[in-house]
């Protein structure tokens, strides 16, 4: 209920955000009327109301069916939401630049408001009016040209009115010769070429219709390219499977016999509506690739119930390492039933850790249930797990949510195995995900108590990864005897 509170409230800002979107790739780019205006203001508002409907879906009960139809475009259209409105953002600091640019080039070529260049000619003498014979002039108002076929030029000052009030214009080579009757020069003011209250054709305020055009589709070009490339990327990295890091961990009670021992950490596969059969497969032969002595799943291995899910998780069953795979909740166990999937674990040969421990060769193997239990009775118990050990042993102890290592520093523990973060999964998430956990990604020690945090082998809403690959991890532990 709480997940589908805070997407409600998020509802606003995605219609703000996609109103941007619009006005920035559909209404800046297009003229009105046309068919760009018409397509794109549809195709926007669809977008819009399948990125709300991916959002309230899950939190309100949808079927796993329609889950599935609308998560893909759903969650793919969010991220690239996303990346658009960082790339348009970044545009607006370019946009004055670009349109002051164009401005100064423009003012520094020649015939800018659209009009030829002309050679300077005063040096020549220009024929008076009173030169011309009758037919002459009756030609040249025909064609609307100075002797010679030229073109006519500007209306002369009203200060210099010929004979019977009417205007004098002077051709390219200076020709004078009489027009139509003076305008008023508050009415050149108004709406001829130079006076104060006009503008040249084609020199709209702002940079001119063509200008500011041109740098909208620019940007919108750009910035459409940018969060293209950037989904595609992250989605690519995320679909080829999780990279396989490794680490070694000295652990100071751990015996000379023990040294070496391997431990494979994985955690947040995130099987559910997006996520299916092929991805747990493809994180269950990169972990068999490393013959592991050990695999520990520290949580959200789930988004959905057994009923939906089971087919999907069936690859874990083929999990090989010497001895054995064990499993603790994480937070989006919760979200669902617990019981079922951690009955359901036990079933195929899963091992999992209620808050409790298992001894292992040279040390011990405890787990405790996630934060998330709590509201229902079913928390982290420490004591229960690690309160009667020998704290002669080392000890390793697998808990979803980093925030837990203070009560494993409490509790003597030596390393603790957590996931959770995805290592912030989108950037800029990679800062965020800092403001709540201890640690995002990697190894860190707090006291005598070392943390291992995996960025995890999913992903949670968006199949990508942006800044934070997908993993598993292959722990060494190191013996300082050996």
């Amino acid at each position: 209920m709480a997940l589908l509170l805070l997407n409600i409230v998020a509802i606003p800002l995605l219609v703000t955000v996609h109103w941007y979107l619009w006005r920035r790739l559909v209404k800046d780019v297009s003229r009105e009327g046309g068919r760009w205006r018409r397509t794109g203001t549809v195709l926007v508002w669809l977008l819009s109301g399948t990125a709300v409907g991916t959002l309230i879906a899950g939190p309100a009960g949808a079927p796993f069916g329609i889950l599935r139809v609308i998560a893909w475009p759903g969650y793919l259209w969010l991220a690239m939401l996303v990346y658009l409105t960082f790339a348009l953002l970044a545009g607006e600091l370019v946009r004055p630049l670009l349109l002051r640019w164009l401005d100064r080039r423009a003012a520094g070529s020649p015939g800018r408001s659209g009009e030829e260049a002309l050679p300077d000619r005063s040096g020549e003498e220009a024929p008076a009016v009173e030169d011309l014979d009758g037919d002459t002039l009756t030609r040249m108002a025909s064609r609307g040209s100075g002797p010679e076929g030229e073109p006519a030029g500007e209306v002369l000052a009203p200060a210099g009115p010929g004979p019977g009030g009417e205007a004098l214009t002077r051709g390219r080579k200076g020709c004078v010769r009489r027009g139509q009757p003076a305008a008023p020069a508050a009415e050149l003011g108004a709406s001829g070429h130079d006076g104060p209250g006009g503008e040249a054709p084609g020199k709209a305020g702002g940079g001119g219709p063509s200008r500011r055009l041109f740098v909208a589709r620019t940007l919108a070009i750009g910035a459409t390219a940018v969060a293209t490339t950037t989904v595609a990327t992250g989605a690519v990295s995320l679909l080829n499977g999780p990279t396989t890091r490794r680490v070694t961990v000295t652990l100071p009670k751990l015996p000379r016999s023990a040294h070496g021992y391997r431990i494979a950490v994985v955690s947040d596969v995130h099987v559910g509506p997006v996520l299916g059969r092929g991805h747990t497969r493809r994180i269950v032969e990169a972990i068999n690739a490393t013959q592991p002595d050990l695999v520990t799943i520290v949580g959200d291995v789930v988004d959905g119930t057994v009923e939906d899910l089971a087919p999907a998780v069936e690859p874990l069953t083929r999990l090989r390492s010497r001895q054995g795979t064990y499993f603790v909740t994480g937070n989006h166990e919760y979200f669902g039933d617990a019981r079922s999937w951690i009955d359901h674990f036990r079933g195929i040969g899963i091992h999992p850790l209620e808050n409790e421990r298992r001894e292992m060769p040279g040390f011990d193997l405890a787990g405790v249930n996630d934060l998330g239990g709590e509201p229902i009775g079913e928390g982290p118990d420490f004591e229960a797990a690690l309160g009667d050990r020998d704290p002669s042993r080392a000890s390793v102890l697998m808990a979803h949510q980093p925030v837990q290592i203070h009560d494993a520093v409490n509790h003597g523990v030596g390393l603790q195995l957590s996931g959770h973060t995805h290592g912030g999964q989108l950037w800029p998430g990679t800062y965020l995900a800092r403001l709540d956990n201890p640690t995002v990604a990697g190894l860190d020690r707090y006291g005598d108590t070392q943390l291992y945090v995996t960025r995890g082998a999913g992903s949670f809403g968006p199949p990508i990864r942006v800044g934070a690959e997908s993993d598993i991890t292959v722990v060494t532990l190191a013996s300082p005897l050996a």
